[in-house]
C-alpha cells in the first residue's frame, strides 16, 4: 500500500497544507473578527520570524544537516541589540553588528559539524544553551522599548490600511531568492546531491564541507536578522 500511486501523490505536506487551507476557511467563516485587517496583519507579522528562519534552513535540511540554535541565535542578536542601544550606539551600526554576530555563530556550527566531524544535531542543542546563556548575561532582566520609531514602525507597521505588514515585501524577496538558489542554480543542485548521497556529491566535485558551512552561515545570519526584526517588532 505504501508504493500505491494514492500514496505515493497524497504526501504528508500536501495534506498539511489541505488542513492549513481548511483551518483558514473555518476560522475566516466561524471566528468573530479573524479576516479583520489587524488580525491578520498580527498572525504574519508573528509568523515571519519563523519564515525568515526557513529559508535558509531549508537548503540546510536539503543537505543534510539541521540547526537547532537558531532561536537562540535569534535571542542573542537581539539581546546585544538592546545592551548596545542601552550603551547609546547608533542603531545604524548596532544593525550591521548583530548581523555579523549571527554570521560568528553559523560559522562556529559549521566549523564544529564540517572540520571536527560532530553531528549537528549534538553541535546544535549545545550552542543552543551557549548562545542562550550568553543572551541572558548579556541583557540580564533588563527591558529595551526606545528603539528609534521609524524602524519600529516598519517591523510593526502595515501598508496603508490594508492586512500586508511592512516587512512582508522584502521577506518576498528574500523568498524569491531563496527559491532560485534552491531549485535554479549549481549550489541548490549541489545541496540535493549532498543530502542525496554525500559520498558521491564528493566523488563528483562537490565540496561538501564548504558547502555545508555555507549553509551554516547563511543561517546564523538570517538568524541574527529574525532576531532584530523580532526586537523591533516587540519594542
Amino acid at each position: 500500500m505504501a508504493d500505491s500511486p494514492l500514496a505515493r501523490a497524497v504526501r504528508w505536506d500536501t495534506v498539511v497544507g489541505a488542513l492549513l487551507i481548511v483551518l483558514l476557511l473555518f476560522s475566516f467563516g466561524f471566528v468573530d473578527g479573524f479576516g479583520n485587517a489587524l488580525n491578520l496583519s498580527f498572525l504574519i507579522g508573528n509568523t515571519l520570524p519563523i519564515a525568515l528562519i526557513a529559508l535558509p534552513m531549508t537548503l540546510l535540511v536539503v543537505a543534510g544537516e539541521i540547526d537547532l540554535s537558531v532561536a537562540s541565535t535569534a535571542g542573542l542578536s537581539g539581546s546585544v541589540m538592546g545592551a548596545l542601544w542601552n550603551q547609546g550606539m547608533a542603531i545604524e551600526t548596532i544593525i550591521p553588528l548583530c548581523l555579523l554576530l549571527g554570521v560568528v555563530c553559523g560559522l562556529v556550527n559549521g566549523l564544529l559539524v564540517t572540520r571536527l566531524g560532530l553531528p549537528s544535531l549534538a553541535v546544535t542543542i549545545g550552542t543552543l544553551a551557549a548562545y542562550r546563556g550568553i543572551a541572558q548575561i548579556v541583557l540580564g532582566s533588563d527591558a529595551v522599548t526606545d528603539f528609534p520609531t521609524q524602524y519600529q514602525d516598519f517591523a510593526a507597521g502595515r501598508i496603508g490600511n490594508t492586512f500586508v505588514p511592512q516587512a512582508f515585501l522584502p521577506f518576498l524577496v528574500l523568498l524569491a531568492i531563496a527559491v532560485v538558489v534552491l531549485h535554479a542554480t549549481p549550489f541548490g543542485r549541489s545541496a540535493f546531491a549532498v543530502g542525496a548521497n554525500e559520498e558521491a556529491a564528493r566523488f563528483a566535485g562537490i565540496r561538501v564541507k564548504r558547502q555545508k558551512l555555507i549553509l551554516f552561515v547563511a543561517t546564523g545570519f538570517m538568524a541574527s536578522l529574525t532576531g532584530v526584526f523580532w526586537a523591533l517588532h516587540y519594542a
